[in-house]
């Protein structure tokens, strides 16, 4: 009887002792999914949502078409052809660092032209000195759907503008409300004008406000050219006179090209900053003189060779232009990407070979 009771009794405990971890167990259940103490997250939940989002390469919206750098909004504006005065005494030039693109082109003379194109850029600094027009500076301005800007221009180049009834803004004809002298330089070397009064001249006018640009292909940033030759460190261009000596070194803290006169820095009157380029071409086309003043004729059109640095390097190549397009730069049948930026072009004569006209530094 007493071993009954023995074995009852030893039953009964093993039954407490199960309700009692039972019990704890539910507990520690309730206390792992109530609400007063949220479950722990598993590793692979926790792990997902403290991972931080992968950064995605910045991509920009939208591309300036003549640089390929990055805008905020679409540049649908038509692009303004400025004829710049590049005598000695209109140097320093104003407003060339917001240039998209700058072409360098002879005129009459031995002297030397720029043509400097504005698209992207919107403010009022001031530009210039503006000077005239030729037959082939309307043409080239047309290469890329500019208004040509200018004050007066050759016989010649009036003789298209009139009869063909082109758009331009000329100082001399249509225009003078939109350009300005200063009193710090005597004429014709004190002629200025700003892409604001000039936009203002546009509406006035009626003219063509926007216009579809021929569009560049690009390299990436961060990319570096892949048709390189050879490297070039530096480079001088020779066109006919000594006061238009033209030269480039190459600076690899920011890629660019920085531009000097006869070998002092060529900068930008107004705010001092040395011009620069992501690209410098060379490219040599057939000239001809026409008159005993030496005014010329300058083939815009067909091929020819160039020369393409960006990135501390040069890329011999050549150049193509059909009517209603861009002056193009290929390589083996390739057209070159250039690299992001302002793109400095000079156009120099093809009666001697391009090496002629161009000394490349490699160090």
């Amino acid at each position: 009887m007493s071993r009954s009771i023995s074995q009852r009794t030893q039953w009964l405990r093993v039954m407490a002792s199960a309700l009692l971890c039972m019990t704890l167990m539910s507990c520690s259940a309730l206390s792992k999914t109530g609400e007063s103490e949220p479950a722990p997250q598993s590793i692979e939940q926790k792990t997902e949502l403290e991972a931080e989002p992968l950064k995605e390469q910045s991509i920009p919206a939208f591309t300036a078409p003549l640089t390929g750098l990055p805008v905020e909004q679409p540049v649908l504006e038509r692009p303004l052809a400025i004829m710049i005065n590049n005598a000695p005494a209109a140097r320093p030039q104003a407003g060339l660092s917001q240039a998209d693109m700058v072409y360098e082109v002879l005129a009459e003379g031995g002297i030397t032209r720029l043509v400097a194109f504005f698209q992207s850029y919107s403010g009022d600094v001031k530009i210039g000195p503006v000077r005239s027009i030729r037959p082939y500076l309307i043409e080239l301005g047309e290469t890329y759907g500019a208004l040509p800007i200018h004050a007066g221009g050759s016989t010649d180049a009036y003789a298209i503008l009139q009869q063909q009834k082109k758009e331009h803004l000329d100082e001399i004809s249509n225009g003078g409300a939109y350009f300005w002298r200063s009193k710090d330089r005597r004429p014709p070397h004190n002629l200025y004008t700003d892409v604001s009064r000039l936009r203002k001249g546009i509406d006035h006018k009626g003219y063509v406000k926007q216009a579809e640009v021929p569009v560049y292909p690009y390299l990436k940033s961060g990319e570096a050219p892949v048709m390189t030759d050879e490297s070039a460190a530096s480079l001088q261009i020779r066109f006919l006179l000594k006061n238009y000596r033209v030269s480039y070194t190459y600076d690899p803290a920011d890629q660019q090209y920085k531009r000097f006169v006869n070998e002092k820095s060529h900068v930008d009157q107004n705010n001092n900053q040395q011009l620069s380029a992501a690209n410098v071409i060379v490219m040599s086309a057939s000239h001809r003189t026409l008159d005993d003043v030496g005014r010329l004729s300058v083939a815009l059109n067909g091929s020819g060779e160039a020369m393409v640095f960006q990135q501390g390097r040069v890329i011999h190549a050549q150049w193509q232009h059909t009517p209603g397009d861009a002056v193009r730069f290929m390589k083996n049948g390739v057209e070159i990407p250039l690299t992001p930026g302002t793109s400095y072009i000079h156009v120099v004569p093809a009666d001697t070979s391009l090496n002629e006209h161009v000394t490349i530094n490699t160090k």
